[in-house]
C-alpha cells in the first residue's frame, strides 16, 4: 500500500476488467518462473520499523505529518493513522558485521526522528501497540491524510457492510465496535524482508511460517489495548479483526480473513499469488495500461501493478513480494509477526534470530513442515500471540522416534533453535562478534523469561499496586517504557517497576 492512489468510486465494468487484468498477471507471474527470469542469489536483506508518536505525558500525538515535514527524509514515511511513522532501512548484504551496522544506522535514523518531533512537543515510541491509545483516538478523522488510506478504508467498510467487532479474550476481555479500519493502526511492526529466488522461495516461506510461533514468544511486546490487558502480543487478532470484511454469516461459511496465517505448506511462491486470487476479491479494482503478457513477449519485464496491489491488501503474516529492481525481477518473502521495539538491540536481536533460523530451517535434510502439521504451526503460533514467552508449543521429536510432542516456548528456543540459528547465521557469513552479542540477546530473555510484554504487564501491574488508577498506571508504564528505551539496553535488563522519586535533605 505504499503506492500513492487516488481516491474515487469504482463501478461493475471496472471491477471486471480488474479482475481479468489480475488473471494476465498471474499468468505474467507464471511465465516469468517457467522462464527463469528473476535474480539470481544476492543474500539482501531489508527492514521496515512502524512507530508511535507520544508526548511528554505518554499520550499519543496526531502530528505525523507535522514530524515528516520536519524529518524531511524519504526514508520515513506516513502510516495508517496520524500518531504512526514508518521507516525503511535500504537493503543490506546479510553477512560480515551487517547488524552492527543496521543497529547504528537505525540509531541515527531514529535519534534524528525524535530530535525532530521534539519541536512539536513529541517522541518516538518503538513498541507494538501504544498502552495509552484510547477508543477515541482511532476514529476515522485521525487517519492519515493521504488518498489511500481513505480509500483503502473505504473499501473495507463497504465489504463488511457493518460495524467491525473487537472481541479479544486474554487476561482480561475487550469487547467493542470501530466504525472504521482505524484500530488497526494501532498495530506497529517490524517487517523483515528477505530477498529469495523462486527455486528457495517455498522453503524460505515454510521455514518462516514455522519460526513465527518462537519470533513471538521471544518477541511479544503488544499486551494492552484500549486501557485491557489482553494476549502477551495483541496485534494478530486486533489485526484480524479491525480488516475483516466477512460479517458474521460469511466467518460461519468458512470464508478466509483477509489477515490470516494461511492454510497449508507451499511449493511455489506462485501458490500465494493464485490463492490471494481466488479466494479474496479485490479491494481497490484499480488498472494501469501495461498488458503484462505483451510485455513479456517483448523481452520486458512486466511491472504486474495489479497482482501488487492486490497483494498489499492481504494481509499475511509472511507475505510473498514481487519487486523489480535495475530492471531485473525478484522475489522477497516479508516477515511482519515482529512487534516494533523495545530497543534498537532487542529489534536487531529478533532479527538476527530470524534471518539465522530461517536458513537452518530451510536447508534441513528432514524440514520441519515435512513432520509437523500446518494446523500445528497455526496453533504454536496463536499459543505464542496468548501466553508470549509462557507459551507451549507442538513441536517435532528429535531422534529415531520421530512423532510430535508438547515443549515449552524457552526450552525449544534456548535448546534447539538458538543453536540452529548460529548456524544459519554462520552460513549467511556474520561474523561472530555479531552472532553471538545478538542471539545472546534472546538467549537472556530465554534464562530471565523476559519480554516486552512481561516487562510492560509487571511494571503496570506494580503502579496498580501502589495505588494508582488504571489510566495513570497505563500512562507511567509508557513514560517509564519511552525512557528506557532511549537508554537502549535491552528489555531482559531493565527494572521492573517506576523509579522512585528521589527523596530532599
Amino acid at each position: 500500500m505504499g503506492e500513492k492512489v487516488v481516491a474515487g468510486q469504482f463501478d461493475l465494468s471496472e471491477r471486471r476488467r480488474h479482475r481479468e487484468k489480475l488473471a494476465r498477471c498471474l499468468t505474467g507471474l507464471e511465465r516469468l518462473l517457467a522462464e527463469k527470469r528473476f535474480d539470481r542469489p544476492k543474500n539482501l536483506m531489508g527492514v521496515e520499523i512502524e512507530l508511535n508518536l507520544a508526548g511528554p505525558d505518554g499520550m499519543p500525538k496526531m502530528l505525523n505529518g507535522q514530524v515528516l515535514e520536519r524529518i524531511a527524509s524519504r526514508d520515513f514515511q506516513t502510516e495508517l493513522a496520524m500518531f504512526n511513522l514508518e521507516v525503511n532501512i535500504a537493503p543490506h548484504r546479510l553477512g560480515g558485521r551487517v547488524f552492527d551496522r543496521l543497529a547504528e544506522e537505525l540509531r541515527t535514523s531514529l535519534a534524528y526522528a525524535d530530535r525532530k518531533a521534539g519541536e512539536v512537543d513529541a517522541g518516538i515510541v518503538m513498541i507494538g501497540i501504544l498502552p495509552t491509545l484510547g477508543r477515541d483516538d482511532l476514529v476515522s478523522s485521525n487517519l492519515s491524510e493521504a488518498d489511500r488510506y481513505a480509500l483503502l478504508n473505504d473499501q473495507i467498510v463497504a465489504a463488511r457492510g457493518e460495524d467491525f467487532l473487537l472481541d479479544i479474550a486474554g487476561v482480561e476481555h475487550l469487547v467493542c465496535t470501530s466504525k472504521s479500519i482505524v484500530p488497526e493502526a494501532a498495530c506497529t511492526s517490524v517487517q523483515l524482508h528477505l530477498q529469495v529466488t523462486p527455486a528457495r522461495f517455498a522453503d524460505v516461506w515454510n521455514a518462516a511460517q514455522a519460526a513465527c510461533a518462537a519470533q513471538i514468544a521471544v518477541g511479544a511486546n503488544s499486551p494492552f489495548l484500549f486501557g485491557h490487558e489482553l494476549w502477551r502480543e495483541s496485534r494478530p487478532p486486533l489485526f484480524q479483526q479491525s480488516t475483516d470484511t466477512r460479517p458474521p454469516e460469511l466467518q460461519a461459511q468458512g470464508v478466509r480473513p483477509r489477515t490470516w496465517f494461511g492454510e497449508r505448506w507451499i511449493s511455489s511462491a506462485y501458490d500465494l499469488f493464485e490463492e490471494n486470487l481466488r479466494f479474496f476479491p479485490a479491494l481497490l479494482p484499480m488498472c494501469d495500461d501495461e498488458d503484462p503478457l505483451a510485455v513479456l513477449d517483448a523481452g520486458g519485464v512486466p511491472r504486474l501493478a495489479e497482482l501488487v496491489l492486490h497483494n498489499g491488501t492481504v494481509y499475511r503474516w509472511n507475505r510473498p513480494v514481487y519487486g523489480i529492481a535495475d530492471g531485473v525481477p525478484h522475489l522477497r518473502v516479508e516477515n511482519r509477526v515482529l512487534p516494533a521495539g523495545p530497543t534498537i538491540t532487542d529489534v536487531i536481536a529478533n532479527a538476527a534470530f530470524y534471518y539465522g533460523l530461517v536458513r537452518a530451517l530451510a536447508e534441513e535434510q528432514r524440514p520441519v513442515w515435512t513432520r509437523m502439521s500446518f494446523e500445528a504451526a497455526e496453533a504454536n503460533f496463536d499459543a505464542a500471540c496468548r501466553y508470549g514467552i509462557d507459551a507451549r508449543f507442538v513441536w517435532p521429536r528429535r531422534g529415531r522416534y520421530g512423532g510430535t510432542g508438547e515443549v515449552d516456548a524457552v526450552t525449544l528456543v534456548r535448546d534447539e533453535l538458538l543453536p540452529l540459528a548460529a548456524a544459519g547465521l554462520d552460513a549467511w557469513g556474520v561474523e561472530a562478534a555479531d552472532r553471538d552479542v545478538y542471539l545472546g540477546v534472546i538467549e537472556e530473555r530465554c534464562r530471565r523469561r523476559v519480554n516486552g510484554a512481561s516487562w510492560q504487564a509487571a511494571t503496570f501491574h506494580q503502579a496498580l499496586a501502589q495505588g494508582m488508577s488504571r489510566e495513570a498506571a497505563l500512562a507511567a508504564t509508557t513514560r517509564r517504557y519511552a525512557q528506557l528505551m532511549h537508554v537502549g539496553e535491552p528489555v531482559h535488563s531493565w527494572p521492573v517497576g517506576l523509579p522512585q522519586p528521589a527523596t530532599l535533605g
